[in-house]
C-alpha cells in the first residue's frame, strides 16, 4: 500500500535543501499525513541527523519538555552531548536552554541539525507558566535566525495561518491536499484478482465518500478489501465502521473532542454542530434563531469554531470542515446509541447526497458479490 502524500516528500526536502534553507510549515486536519511524513523524512534523512519532537505528547511543563528533548537527541552542541542531569532553575530558564538546543545545536559531522516538530503550536502548552508569555512567536524568532533546519506541523490550520501571518520569509506553508482518486487507488489492500477498471472505480467511490482524507480512505479501504477477497461495498463497509465502536466511529469522536477542549465555550459550540448537522449551510442569523442566543454571541462561537477548524464559513453561510464529522454528529450526539438500522439509513444518504446518481440499494453486499462496478446500477461517477 502506498503511503499518502510521496509526492510532498520530495517538496519539503527542496525547502530544507534551499539557500538559505526554508522552513516547510506543514499543515492540514487529523489524518491527513502529516506524521506520517515526518517519519518518512526522518528515514530519508537518517535519525542520527535529525531529530523528531511530538510536542503534543512530550509538552507538560518547560522543565521537563526540556530534559526529555535532550536526553533523545542525537546532537552535540560545541562537541559536547545535550543531555543534561541538572535542574533549570525556572520553567524560563528551561525554555531558554531548548531555544538554545534547537537553534545551535549540530550533527555528529559538525553540520546543521534538522528537527522535525510535530503539533508545534502545542508549545503554547508553555505561556500559563511565569515569564513565559509569547513562547511560540520566540520559537519561530529563533528558528528563523538559526543557521538550522526545521520542518512544523500542526493540525490547525486556522492558527497557524495567522500566527504566520507576519512571519519571516524563511517559513513556507504548505497545505496537505485531499487524495485524488489515483492515489486512493494506490493505497487500496490487494484484492485478489480485482480487474483493474474495477480497482480504479472503487478508489473513485471511495475518494468521494472519505473525502480525499488519508486516515478515513486507509480505514474504509481495508474494511472494504476485508469483506471478501475481491474487495466489497464501500458503502457497507462505511456503515460498518461508523457503528458503535467502529474505527471511524472512534476516529470521529477523538477529533471532536480533541478540537472542541482547544476551543471557548464547549457547551454552546457542541450545540451550534447538533444544528449545522441537522442543516447546513446556515447563516449567522439562522444559527442564532435556533441557539436562541443573541447573534452577537453567537458570532463569538462561530468564530472559536473556526478557529479549530470544526466548521468553515463560505459567502457568509456556515458549515462543516469535514463531512464524516458531520455524519458522526448526527449518529452519535445524542442520548441513545443509534442503532445498525440507523447508522445503515444515514450511511446511505450520506453518500447518495455525494454520489448524486447512487441508487439506495446495497446490491454488492450480497453473498458472492464482486467487487463494485459501474453496470451494478448502485454508483456512478462522471
Amino acid at each position: 500500500m502506498m503511503a499518502p502524500h510521496a509526492g510532498l516528500e520530495r517538496r519539503v526536502l527542496a525547502a530544507l535543501e534551499a539557500n538559505p534553507p526554508r522552513i516547510p510549515v506543514v499543515i492540514g486536519g487529523c489524518g491527513s499525513g502529516r506524521t506520517t511524513l515526518l517519519h518518512a523524512l526522518a528515514d530519508r534523512m537518517g535519525r542520527d541527523q535529525c531529530q523528531y519532537i511530538d510536542v503534543e505528547r512530550a509538552a507538560s511543563t518547560p522543565e521537563r519538555f526540556h530534559q526529555a528533548v535532550a536526553a533523545a537527541s542525537p546532537f552535540t552542541i560545541n562537541g559536547q552531548g545535550v543531555a543534561t542531569q541538572d535542574q533549570a532553575p525556572s520553567a524560563r530558564a528551561a525554555f531558554d536552554r531548548t531555544l538554545g538546543l534547537v537553534t545551535r545545536a549540530r550533527t555528529t559531522g559538525d553540520t546543521p541539525a534538522t528537527f522535525l516538530f510535530d503539533e508545534v503550536l502545542e508549545l503554547r502548552t508553555f505561556e500559563s507558566f511565569p515569564g513565559l508569555r509569547h513562547v511560540l512567536r520566540e520559537m519561530l524568532h529563533e528558528m528563523a535566525e538559526s543557521g538550522n533546519r526545521f520542518v512544523l506541523t500542526s493540525r490547525y490550520v486556522a492558527r497557524a495561518h495567522r500566527l504566520l501571518r507576519d512571519g519571516h520569509a524563511r517559513f513556507e506553508v504548505i497545505h496537505l491536499p485531499q487524495l485524488n482518486a489515483s492515489e486512493v487507488t494506490a493505497m487500496l489492500p490487494p484484492m485478489g484478482a480485482t480487474a483493474a477498471e474495477d480497482r480504479e472505480f472503487l478508489g473513485r467511490t471511495i475518494q468521494v465518500l472519505a473525502d480525499g482524507r488519508a486516515a478515513y480512505v486507509r480505514a474504509l479501504g481495508d474494511a472494504t478489501g476485508s469483506m471478501s477477497g475481491r474487495g466489497g461495498d464501500p458503502i457497507s463497509a462505511l456503515t460498518a465502521l461508523l457503528t458503535g465502536e467502529g474505527a471511524l466511529a472512534s476516529w470521529c469522536s477523538h477529533r471532536y473532542e480533541l478540537r472542541l477542549h482547544k476551543a471557548r465555550g464547549y457547551g454552546a459550540l457542541k450545540a451550534i454542530l447538533e444544528i449545522l448537522a441537522e442543516e447546513e449551510p446556515l447563516t449567522l442569523t439562522e444559527v442564532a434563531q435556533r441557539l436562541h442566543r443573541t447573534p452577537g454571541s453567537t458570532k463569538d462561537y462561530l468564530s472559536w469554531l473556526e478557529d479549530v477548524d470544526l466548521i468553515v464559513s463560505r459567502q457568509k453561510r456556515y458549515s462543516f470542515a469535514d463531512p464524516l464529522t458531520r455524519l458522526w454528529v448526527r449518529l452519535h450526539c445524542r442520548p441513545v446509541p443509534p442503532s445498525v438500522d440507523e447508522v445503515a439509513r444515514e450511511v446511505q444518504g450520506y453518500a447518495m447526497a455525494r454520489l448524486p446518481h447512487a441508487e439506495p440499494t446495497m446490491a454488492m453486499a450480497t453473498a458472492g458479490a464482486g467487487p463494485y462496478r459501474k453496470e451494478s446500477g448502485l454508483i456512478e461517477i462522471d
